[in-house]
C-alpha cells in the first residue's frame, strides 16, 4: 500500500509541476505576444511618476523662492529684485502683496490696476478700498458688514436716518461689527 501511495503522490507532484510549467509557457507566450505593450506601459508609468516627482520638486522650489522674496520685501519694500522674483514665482501672492502695499499707502491708482486681476477676491477688496479712499460706500463680498456700517455712517452724515437704520439692522447678530452697529444706532439715530 505504501508503494501505491508513493506512486500516487509522485503522479500528483508531476501533475502540479506540469501545471506550473504549462502556466509558465502561457505567460511566456503572452509576454512574447504583448512585449511592446508591456514595456510601453511600464515606460509610461516610470516617466509619469518621475515627471510628477520632478514637477513637485520644481513647484516647491518656486514656492520657497517666492516666500524668501516676500520675507525680503517685508524687510525692504523697495527691493526690486525680490519683487520681480515674487512676481515670477507666485503671481497670486504678488497680487496680494501689491494690494497690501496699495492699501497701506492709500494708493487708489495701484488699487485701480488691481481691478484687472484674475483673482475675484483681490478685485472685490480693491474696489472696496478705492471707495473707502474716495469716502464712498461700496458693496463687498468680503467686507459685507463693514460696507453696511459705512453706508449707514454716510447716510447719518447726510441726515438719512431711515436708510442708516435699515443698513444697521442688516448687520448679523453674530458679526464682530454688531456692537459697533448698536452703538452707532443708539448714539446717533434717535
Amino acid at each position: 500500500m505504501s508503494l501505491q501511495d508513493d506512486v500516487k503522490y509522485i503522479k500528483e507532484e508531476l501533475s502540479s509541476d506540469e501545471k506550473i510549467l504549462e502556466s509558465a509557457f502561457k505567460l511566456e507566450r503572452i509576454y512574447k505576444k504583448h512585449k511592446i505593450k508591456i514595456w510601453a506601459f511600464l515606460a509610461v508609468v516610470v516617466i509619469g511618476v518621475g515627471g510628477n516627482m520632478i514637477y513637485g520638486a520644481y513647484s516647491e522650489h518656486k514656492l520657497n523662492l517666492a516666500n524668501e522674496a516676500l520675507l525680503q520685501l517685508q524687510q525692504n519694500p523697495k527691493n526690486s529684485e525680490a519683487l520681480s522674483t515674487l512676481k515670477s514665482n507666485n503671481t497670486p501672492l504678488y497680487r496680494l502683496y501689491q494690494y497690501s502695499q496699495a492699501v497701506d499707502k492709500q494708493d487708489a491708482k495701484s488699487l485701480k490696476e488691481l481691478l484687472n486681476a484674475k483673482d475675484p477676491m483681490i478685485k472685490d477688496l480693491s474696489k472696496y478700498h478705492i471707495a473707502v479712499i474716495n469716502k464712498k460706500a461700496e458693496d463687498s463680498k468680503y467686507y459685507k458688514d463693514l460696507s453696511r456700517l459705512e453706508r449707514a455712517y454716510l447716510a447719518i452724515k447726510e441726515g438719512k436716518k431711515d436708510i442708516a437704520k435699515r443698513e444697521l439692522a442688516m448687520i448679523a447678530e453674530n458679526s464682530p461689527l454688531n456692537q459697533v452697529a448698536k452703538y452707532l444706532k443708539h448714539y446717533t439715530i434717535k
